[in-house]
């Protein structure tokens, strides 16, 4: 039978927003990571694209320890609408508005130059909102803007603030788990906490351990306060005391006691999840896996 290990993975930082339910104008967020966010990091850590075949990724068994829960905040968003000048790039990116106010353009001198912007951008189209979405290269190369709305979208966005979870995928491939480990960090992508406004503050990976999720949370002591580290006093020496704290771990379907959620990343070109199980378990830390494995 093949030994199982497990990846712990730290995530902190200011803001964190673990969305399973969003929808148009609302983004809510998870009290913890789903396994679809997590899954998410790690193929971009890899490198993967959307549309790429998770394959062992898949496969991986999830659970994450909550060491700070933060506090919810919500933060109204709007984007897009209103009016400012013209920028340089979206002479480019959007070529059919930008030729359509070319037009309000004084006559140009023949002997200056040849080009419908040579000057007076700022004074002929100040009232233009210049903020294409969708930028990608055509096969010739030039840079067009795939959509050109400029209606404002409203939405309430929800965040965790300060917050620290310990999260752990499982898998009998120890390879497997260095590679995350490895890609974690040395990413090939940037790295966020559930949206592009999230980064993590330092290091994501916090090593591979022989044993199950359970096993492993235990053993791993609490993630630190940094607001009570002090870099005066020496290394703490003492045994830490035991901590109670909350995990939810990956559970078989229709586990007595389990609660459903639909975040098993399928596709994430096309946004499809599957249905799993996870269960809520108080967990008191041994502290067998010291402070330093787990710090940046």
């Amino acid at each position: 039978m093949a030994t199982i290990h497990t990846l712990l993975l730290r995530l902190a930082g200011p803001l964190q927003a673990w969305g399973d339910s969003s929808r148009f104008d609302r983004r809510d967020t998870h009290s913890h990571p789903t396994k679809s966010g997590v899954i998410g990091l790690c193929a971009a850590a890899l490198g993967l694209d959307r549309t790429a075949p998770l394959g062992k990724l898949a496969e991986l068994r999830y659970g994450v320890r909550i060491d700070r829960p933060g506090t919810m905040i919500s933060d109204y968003h709007v984007t897009g609408a209103g009016s400012y000048p013209l920028r340089p790039r979206d002479l480019i990116t959007d070529p059919s508005r930008a030729s359509k106010h070319a037009a309000k353009l004084p006559d140009l001198d023949e002997t200056t130059s040849t080009h419908p912007f040579g000057h007076d951008v700022a004074v002929a189209l100040t009232g233009w909102y210049g903020a294409p979405k969708g930028i990608a290269p055509t096969r010739g190369g030039a840079l067009v803007a795939g959509a050109v709305d400029r209606s404002a979208v409203l939405s309430t966005r929800w965040y965790l603030s300060d917050a620290v979870f310990l999260a752990a995928l499982e898998h009998p491939d120890h390879d497997l788990l260095q590679d995350l480990a490895a890609a974690l960090e040395a990413p090939e992508r940037l790295l966020w906490l559930g949206r592009k406004s999230c980064p993590p503050t330092g290091s994501i990976a916090a090593g591979v351990h022989p044993g199950t999720i359970l096993e492993v949370l235990t053993a791993a002591s609490p993630t630190p306060n940094p607001a009570a580290y002090d870099p005066t006093q020496p290394h703490r020496t003492a045994p830490l005391p035991p901590t109670r704290l909350t995990a939810w771990i990956e559970a078989e379907p229709h586990t007595p006691g389990a609660t459903r959620l639909n975040d098993q990343p399928v596709d994430y070109a096309l946004r499809t999840h599957a249905p799993r199980w996870e269960t809520r378990t108080r967990i008191t830390t041994t502290n067998t896996i010291s402070l330093e494995d787990l710090l940046p």
